[in-house]
């Protein structure tokens, strides 16, 4: 046997209830090491009472005195499932419970299984509650008590890091829950209070008789009426009754409640009276005894309706009349009793001193006749009203001539009515008094709660010093704040509120005064300073007795910022006319300070990370776009907005050969560096696969497999377009990207839209690719979605909002300078008053075809005579061009690139020559055998070829097409001032023998040459 439960089994019968519960809980928590528990009894209507609880501050168990056994809670749902049940807890409040099995009879026993699950609510401890302290520990265990087969408790246990309770931890608990029923069912009855006669005591005796309290309760609903005795004596405050049964269930001692709520049922159900005995809690916290008696009234079906009685205190046994008479006659307050038509039949000495006559000259008088009742405005009014409900009723009345205030109470009985009045003119200054105080307190308590929840929202030093500045000022009814931070020798601004800006940039990088200053003082003593008026400023700094004026503010608060230990700044809560600060001021602020040291640390660590990161996304980015004769371009990234981590958006601009140009731009899904570095990797791969000219289509496929190798959990979207300027085309295709704009030269707008594949790492090649023709001088925008989808905007609505911005900015001239058209989609799309969740890129280009007159293409045999041919082309149209400086190179460049294909390749051979920005060579064969630059030894007969290519050429490639490959070459224009010879070649070069020219018949490769 566990030994809590053999330590638990000597415990003798007939321990009192409070005791069991205090045993029961004490052994749960330390078998399970868990943080605390508390025990629950079932009350009238839908109620559980807390009754005990071991390790729980009361701030935690407050909002569970009284559980809505209907309720989502943890007592609540054992009862309802009359098994145990997890709750899991966590800072968000979705919890979810986990039952630990279901008998046939409802009862929890030992020996059930874990395996069910409950999903009817999701709560957090103390829910019903605004101000509830949130609950620390990983879960909520919950067994129900029983009587015989009846569901009376919860016992409940608050888990620790130990988490959910083992199968073991169950089977312990149901032990414990069914030894308290056990011991429950053998408590001794409470014992009644002591009947001693003590003499000197009858007075007060005598004083208490009169506090007899009027309860009526609603048995349907639990509403609960309590007059001002009542109210007195069960020890409750006025503002904090509720009106519910629940009020009730608070004050009687646990011990009690039981008997007390069966004494209640059997007087319903027997439809007899209803009288009880039991303690309650006065509000010095000690337990007295009370009597109460009662009866239930029933409607037409017999259901009960409400339950009406009294109650009174039963300490002490009832005094004789005279003594209550004595009581009566010398009390403090003033008593009246009057009969049906309002005659006095009797006053006390205070009645008689406010009535102005004496008992004999009041009796038999009619109460309303008296010139004292009448000067009291409403008097007579309130009294009739009350009389008339036939209830014990209580208000307040003016009396203006000496501005002081009574409460008055009249109660009907058998033969008239009885006044009380009291003087509460000093209580109700101090209760209003107390109540400004609270309000105040409250009014604080919540500037630090808002204050609180604003900085840990707040990411970034400057969101920080917003905060405090929004926060703290308006309550204190300050006009300026600063902070500043050391860095070395010098204070260096984080944020101002309410100073000029000369006076800020004054105080900026400031350094260490030898002769005294208030924030250094500050932070090196780590104590608040405060300075109540200019006068003391100058007298402890003359050196800067100048401050305050240039500053415009009349008093301060210097306030150190610490945390972990270290000084590191100042806060500075200033004011714009003289003020000392009392206790109270100051320690709010210190607190304030507190707080503003520990978010300020966090979003300086904040702001480091994430300017390393912007700089890293920076340079992942292109620094300047490439200036091509096939397009013009202009690009943004947007970074989202404050507390956001840098993004994974991309673009680039990639000039291919023969006039062809790729748009690229991608998004890496996620924010943080990983992602940043994920779209660099990405970046760099789209280029190489670019320089290998490979379609849209196969450099998506190698992309997604890129992508793909990097785990599940990264994705990434792309959009890979190419432009051929020579034809006007553009081949698109796009991986989870939105599609493109495209600005026709008549200003309308079009969306090419490709079948949507998924993004890279989801998707499965192929993917596919669309083709259209561009107009001359279109604009192709790419852009991340992040430009047009956002928490206030579905991506179609975006799409269309941007296809206007275009059609507007053409039509108005914007577009012209793309500059410009960037910035007008930047505050269209991204206003800068809303915060963007998301970063975002996009690329504008204006595409241009390469003129008809600047391309030349021919056809040329499969024989040696090709090269003579395409030599002959070439001086033919590079004089049409005016490029004869470049005649001899690329005379050489082309026989060389015909020459190998007449000897290595196939036919068909075309020539093409292109003039942009420089000459463009290229040769096509039907052979898709790539050539390779190599180093030839001095006894091999070929192999040059490609190093004269290389030398000759300012770049050099190979490209495949649908029926073969392509070899190009790219020269520069020719300086004037650069000689045309070819100095760097001699004969020794290409042989010994070599001496002619290049402008001959020669038929053959330039490798027979080498």
């Amino acid at each position: 046997m566990n030994a809590r439960l053999a330590l638990l089994g000597t415990v003798t019968p007939g321990a009192t209830e409070s005791e069991v519960f205090r045993l029961a809980l004490g052994h749960a928590v330390g078998e399970l090491s868990a943080l605390g528990g508390t025990m629950h009894l079932r009350g009238p209507m839908s109620a559980l009472r807390l009754v005990s609880s071991v390790g729980l501050p009361p701030a935690l168990t407050r909002s569970w005195e009284i559980v809505d056994q209907e309720g989502p809670l943890a007592p609540a749902r054992a009862l309802q499932q009359g098994k145990g049940v997890w709750v899991p807890l966590s800072p968000g409040g979705e919890n979810t419970g986990r039952d630990t099995g279901r008998n046939t009879t409802g009862r929890a026993t030992a020996g059930r299984d874990t395996t069910g699950r409950d999903t009817a609510g999701r709560d957090t401890p103390g829910q019903d509650t605004p101000d509830d302290v949130p609950w620390p520990g990983t879960g909520l265990a919950a067994l129900p008590v029983f009587s015989g087969r009846r569901s009376v408790g919860a016992l409940t246990v608050l888990a620790g890091e130990g988490g959910e309770p083992t199968p073991a931890h169950w089977d312990f608990l149901r032990d414990v829950v069914a030894w308290t029923e056990d011991r429950m069912a053998q408590a001794p009855p409470a014992s009644g209070p002591t009947h001693a006669q003590r003499s000197g005591e009858r007075l007060r005796q005598a004083l208490k008789e009169v506090q007899v309290g009027s309860w009526d309760w609603d048995i349907r609903n639990g509403d609960l009426i309590w007059d001002d005795a009542a109210l007195a004596l069960y020890g409750t405050r006025p503002a904090d009754f509720t009106g519910r049964i629940d009020n009730w269930m608070r004050i009687v001692h646990p011990d009690d409640l039981a008997p007390t709520l069966a004494a209640a049922q059997r007087a319903i159900l027997d439809h007899s009276v209803y009288e009880a005995e039991y303690r309650v809690r006065r509000l010095d916290g000690t337990w007295g005894w009370t009597q109460a008696r009662g009866r239930a009234t029933y409607d037409e079906q017999g259901e009960p309706l409400r339950m009406i009685g009294v109650g009174w205190e039963s300490n002490e046994s009832r005094t004789a009349r005279d003594a209550l008479g004595r009581a009566l006659r010398h009390m403090s307050d003033g008593f009246l009793a009057v009969d049906d038509e309002w005659r006095i039949t009797f006053a006390n000495l205070e009645a008689e001193r406010f009535l102005g006559f004496s008992e004999e000259e009041l009796f038999g008088r009619l109460l309303w006749d008296l010139s004292a009742t009448r000067q009291v405005p409403g008097l007579k009014e309130s009294c009739l009203a009350a009389a008339a409900e036939e209830r014990p009723a209580g208000f307040d009345v003016h009396l203006a001539q000496c501005e002081r205030r009574l409460h008055v109470r009249l109660v009907p009985g058998p033969d008239g009515r009885t006044l009380y009045f009291q003087d509460v003119t000093e209580k109700r200054r101090l209760a209003e008094e107390r109540q400004a105080a609270e309000r105040a307190a409250a009014e604080r308590a919540l500037r630090i709660a808002e204050l609180t929840t604003e900085l840990a929202k707040a990411t970034t030093s400057r969101d920080v010093v917003d905060a405090v500045a929004r926060r703290v000022l308006p309550p204190f009814a300050a006009a300026g704040l600063m902070v500043q931070v050391s860095e070395g020798d010098r204070l260096h601004h984080v944020g101002a509120a309410g100073y000029p800006a000369e006076f800020v940039d004054l105080l900026d990088s400031r350094p260490r005064s030898t002769t005294g200053d208030p924030a250094w003082d500050t932070i090196e003593t780590g104590v608040p300073l405060f300075m109540s008026s200019p006068h003391e400023y100058a007298a402890r700094y003359p050196e800067l007795a100048d401050f305050p004026a240039r500053g415009n503010k009349r008093s301060w608060a210097f306030l150190p910022l610490t945390a972990s230990g270290h000084t590191f700044g100042v806060c500075v809560v200033s004011f714009d006319r003289p003020r000392l600060l009392d206790d109270e001021d100051r320690a709010l602020l210190t607190t304030i300070a507190a707080l503003l040291a520990q978010s300020l640390e966090r979003a300086r660590l904040y702001d480091a990370e994430h300017t390393r990161s912007r700089e890293l996304q920076r340079s992942l980015l292109p620094q300047d776009l490439p200036d091509l004769p096939a397009c013009t371009a202009a690009a943004r990234y947007l970074p989202a907005g404050p507390g956001a981590d840098v993004g994974g958006d991309w673009y680039d601009i990639i000039p291919l050969s023969g006039g062809q140009v790729a748009l690229v731009v991608g998004d890496v899904m996620g924010h943080g560096l990983p992602e940043a570095a994920t779209m660099g990797r990405l970046r760099t791969a789209v280029h190489t696969l670019a320089d290998l000219e490979l379609p849209p289509a196969e450099i998506l496929g190698h992309l997604n497999d890129i992508v793909g190798a990097m785990g599940e959990a990264s994705y990434a979207t792309c959009l890979y377009a190419l432009y051929d300027s020579t034809t006007r085309v553009c081949s698109l295709a796009r991986a989870g990207h939105p599609p493109p704009a495209l600005v026709h030269p008549d200003g309308t707008v079009h969306f090419p839209e490709p079948d949507a594949d998924p993004p890279l790492g989801a998707a499965k090649p192929p993917f596919e690719t669309v083709e259209f023709e561009v107009p001359e001088g279109s604009l192709l925008v790419l852009y991340t979605d992040g430009l047009v989808e956002s928490a206030r905007r579905e991506i179609d609505e975006g799409m269309a909002e941007l296809a206007r911005l275009l059609a507007a900015a053409h039509a108005d001239g914007t577009a012209v300078d793309l500059e410009r058209l960037c910035d007008t989609l930047t505050v269209g799309l991204l206003p800068t008053d809303q915060q963007a969740a998301d970063d975002a890129a996009f690329l504008v280009a204006r595409l241009h075809a390469l003129p008809a007159d600047r391309m030349a293409s021919w056809r040329l045999p499969d024989d040696p005579k090709a090269a003579s041919q395409a030599r002959r082309h070439v001086r033919e149209q590079l004089a049409s061009w005016d490029l004869d400086d470049l005649v001899p190179t690329t005379e050489l460049l082309v026989s060389e690139l015909v020459g190998n294909v007449v000897r290595h390749a196939r036919g068909p051979v075309r020539l093409r020559l292109l003039h942009s920005a420089g000459l463009i060579c290229e040769v096509y064969d039907g052979s898709q055998t790539m050539p390779r630059i190599r180093r030839a030894t001095e006894t091999d007969e070929g192999g040059r070829g490609l190093q004269l290519i290389s030398a000759l050429s300012t770049h050099w490639g190979a490209r495949y097409t649908p029926t073969g490959k392509c070899i190009w070459t790219q020269q520069s224009p020719r300086d004037p001032d650069q000689s045309s010879d070819l100095l760097f070649l001699n004969a020794g070069d290409l042989g010994g023998d070599f001496t002619g020219d290049f402008d001959g018949d020669f038929d053959g490769g330039w490798d027979s040459l080498l």
